[in-house]
């Protein structure tokens, strides 16, 4: 009876050891604790809160995935050249983008690098002029001389301009905001760099959207936003460029015949 009862409380603290180090087994597939506790960690960097409640839903999450592989195992879906091709890209992205986060940890981003770059651009952007114009756009030249003869004559360029053709800036009586001339087309931006502030191009202005009034109604040095605005997008920038420079390296160091 003595013999009995030992052995079967080793047996229940055998089972639970085992349970302690699977968080689930599923058709005697163990599900080890440890897997949970790392998908707990790659969270935890992501600002999420370890809870039981989370633990929960991580292991009923793996139980079922489980689940799905055993069965497509069954019906032998792993063996399906197009389900086995989608593996082998799905775990070479994995592969290069574990390859890209680790030369980015040992080839960090510096913040000298980030206002290097950011200093760069704004030598550039400040060279350029900036204009702040209106347009008018319809279809046919006479319409637009038409309008230009109603400017002329004392009409309101914003109210004319509602009936432009082009709907993005139709509603805000023309404008087109600021921007350098080589954001528009060549036709338009010729004509809008010979405007002196507040001149109304005289004839229409044809472009293969039709034809344009145009009014310049100010101008300025090229802009560009703070550093403390656009630092982040300015280093993903930076990180991009190193990552296809490592790529270029990587390329010319291959024997590929």
């Amino acid at each position: 009876m003595i013999r009995q009862t030992l052995l079967a409380s080793l047996l229940t603290l055998a089972a639970s050891v085992a349970m302690a180090q699977n968080a689930a087994i599923v058709n005697g597939k163990a599900i080890p604790s440890s897997k949970v506790d790392l998908i707990i960690n790659e969270l935890k960097k992501q600002g999420q809160q370890d809870s039981p409640q989370m633990r929960e839903q991580i292991r009923d999450s793996l139980i079922m995935t489980e689940i799905f592989r055993q069965e497509a195992q069954k019906r032998k879906l792993l063996d399906r050249t197009d389900v086995k091709l989608a593996l082998e890209q799905a775990q070479s992205r994995i592969v290069i983008n574990a390859l890209a986060q680790d030369f980015l940890k040992n080839s960090p981003i510096t913040d000298t690098e980030v206002k290097a770059e950011y200093d760069k651009i704004k030598a550039e952007v400040t060279k350029t002029t900036e204009y702040k114009a209106r347009h008018i756009l319809v279809e046919k030249e006479d319409e637009a001389k038409q309008i230009i003869t109603k400017l002329k004559g004392g009409a309101k360029f914003e109210e004319l301009a509602k009936q432009s053709k082009d709907p993005g800036s139709a509603a805000n009586g023309g404008d087109l905001d600021w921007a350098p001339a080589d954001n528009y087309v060549p036709e338009f931006s010729s004509a809008l760099q010979k405007l002196k502030k507040g001149e109304l191009t005289d004839t229409p202005v044809k472009t293969q959207f039709g034809f344009h009034i145009i009014r310049l109604d100010d101008s300025r040095q090229g802009q560009i936003p703070p550093f403390e605005q656009v630092q982040a997008q300015i280093r993903e920038q930076v990180q991009q460029r190193k990552l296809a420079n490592f790529q270029d390296q990587l390329r010319k160091a291959a024997k590929v015949k």
